[in-house]
């Protein structure tokens, strides 16, 4: 399980933050998610910065998941 949130939260960072340039410098055409939908027209930024700060948590969770899970089996690696 851990390695789906890893995953899914690296995907949805990378779509936001490559989203982000595209809009700022018009690169990263490949992937932008946001731009593709319709129902974000106009506020593909705020979009994008959901996208990434929901990776970033995901992320995160994912980190903090594996070390309680490590911790309550008592390896005691932190």
């Amino acid at each position: 399980m851990k390695r789906i949130l890893e995953v899914v939260g690296f995907l949805l960072l990378l779509w936001g933050v490559g989203g982000l340039v595209h809009e700022w410098f018009d690169g990263f055409r490949m992937w932008t998610v946001v731009d593709k939908l319709s129902w974000f027209d106009g506020y593909e930024i705020y979009a994008n910065i959901v996208l990434a700060a929901a990776g970033l948590a995901l992320v995160v969770a994912a980190e903090r998941s594996g070390r309680t899970a490590a911790h309550a089996r008592g390896s005691g690696d932190s």
